[in-house]
């Protein structure tokens, strides 16, 4: 169970009630009540001394052009809070071309709207066989490596010829960019869960903080590719028994 439920103040079935709205509707209603209380939340959170996790709503739209949440992280950040933003895709996507380019367009998109720290994550690979071979090995989707091949697997005479034209302008603009990548979660995967920890806490400071107490030396090392095992690295390490 959370720590902190910011439901506290709001909850989105009441909001739907009262309000007659949708599910999408009141959730987006909520995110605007919990930027107005916002001060409360500080309270809670500012002084704990606690390494926090926002768990927020997967509605896209809040991050990638609503106005609320951004301004929410904003006000977050004044208070001193080192903050990074992690997003998670079901790795399902990868097995269809044009759903996979509208995950890139979508984290892109967000990235560029929240302008935090990014880290992205094709979660349940572990669970990706069930769905049958990708078309290309998973590095090609989590190192967004050259576009040009998902137009391939794009058929004209079903999808049509705009359509394809469509894609390949999303594709010129996600490679434009050059922003996004993926890192892959398997939850069966020790090994895979650790190196994700370790880009998260890079991303939000916590790995170069005083919590953290890694010597000038040992971050010389580590950004010259040399892995060295710190007190960071041995918090890491699971009790596989």
């Amino acid at each position: 169970s959370s720590g902190i439920n910011a439901e506290y103040g709001v909850e989105v079935e009441e909001v739907m009630e009262r309000l007659q709205l949708g599910p999408n509707g009141a959730t987006i209603f909520s995110m605007e009540f919990i930027e107005a209380q916002l001060e409360q939340l500080r309270e809670r959170v500012v002084g704990s001394g606690a390494y926090v996790l926002f768990d927020c709503p997967g509605q896209v739209e809040l991050y990638t052009h609503h106005s609320s949440f951004r301004r929410i992280v904003e006000g977050i950040a004044k208070w001193g809070v080192q903050l990074c933003a992690v997003s998670l895709v079901d790795s399902h996507y990868c097995a269809d071309a044009a759903k996979f380019i509208s995950v890139l367009l979508t984290s892109l998109s967000s990235m560029l709207h929240l302008e935090l720290p990014h880290i992205n994550v094709l979660s349940k690979v572990d669970i990706l066989s069930k769905i049958g071979p990708l078309d290309f090995k998973l590095n090609y989707y989590t190192e967004v490596l050259d576009l040009s091949y998902l137009l391939e697997r794009l058929d004209e005479r079903v999808c049509g010829k705009r359509f394809v034209r469509l894609n390949a302008a999303l594709i010129g603009l996600v490679e434009d960019y050059n922003l996004v990548s993926f890192y892959p979660l398997n939850v069966q995967d020790l090994g895979c869960l650790h190196r994700l920890c370790k880009a998260i806490d890079k991303a939000n400071g916590y790995v170069y903080g005083e919590l953290e107490e890694r010597s000038v030396v040992g971050l010389t090392h580590s950004e010259s590719g040399v892995e060295l095992e710190s007190d960071y690295d041995r918090s890491l390490q699971y009790d596989a028994s």
